[in-house]
């Protein structure tokens, strides 16, 4: 199994496979606009526009689970990042990744990469690096910074 087998929601609830991103290098995010965290959206958005001509790609999927810091309508939520952080990465509809309801390709990731808690994905930015073949290469912790990332992402570009 790869990340190509797994289908999600678009912010307008439309499906989406993410075979649409075979070949490319994924780093996948779940996401909160009142968090701590959330002025990591400014370096995750440089990293984009460092390298989305290379093939690379961030899939942001906001989620409410941790303190109730995503709130809000996939409206809201995408007109919050457009506004505060000018981002322009594909942002999916808001999912749970913890729990008997955890989306399946959370459940999926965190069986390929435990994070500082385990299987468990411990807080909102935790971060998901997948090579071209649709593997998880690496987890990153939610306090690591997008800057952090740079040398393992060039290395699979």
């Amino acid at each position: 199994m790869t990340i190509y087998d797994f289908t999600v929601a678009r912010q307008d609830g439309e499906l989406t496979a993410l075979s649409d991103y075979r070949g490319k290098v994924l780093l996948i995010v779940n996401t909160a606009t009142g968090c701590g965290l959330t002025p990591q959206y400014e370096g995750l958005q440089a990293l984009y526009d460092s390298y989305k001509d290379q093939d690379f790609e961030i899939l942001d999927f906001p989620c409410n689970q941790f303190a109730g810091q995503a709130p809000g309508t996939a409206e809201e939520i995408n007109n919050f990042c457009t506004l505060n952080y000018q981002t322009t990465f594909p942002r999916f509809a808001k999912i749970k990744v913890n729990g008997s309801q955890a989306d399946p390709l959370y459940k999926w990731l965190k069986s390929q990469q435990t994070g500082p808690l385990g299987k468990p994905i411990e807080w909102n930015f935790a971060k998901f690096l997948v090579d071209r073949q649709g593997r998880v290469v690496r987890r990153f912790a939610s306090k690591s910074e997008p800057a952090e990332l740079i040398s393992e992402i060039e290395s699979l570009l």
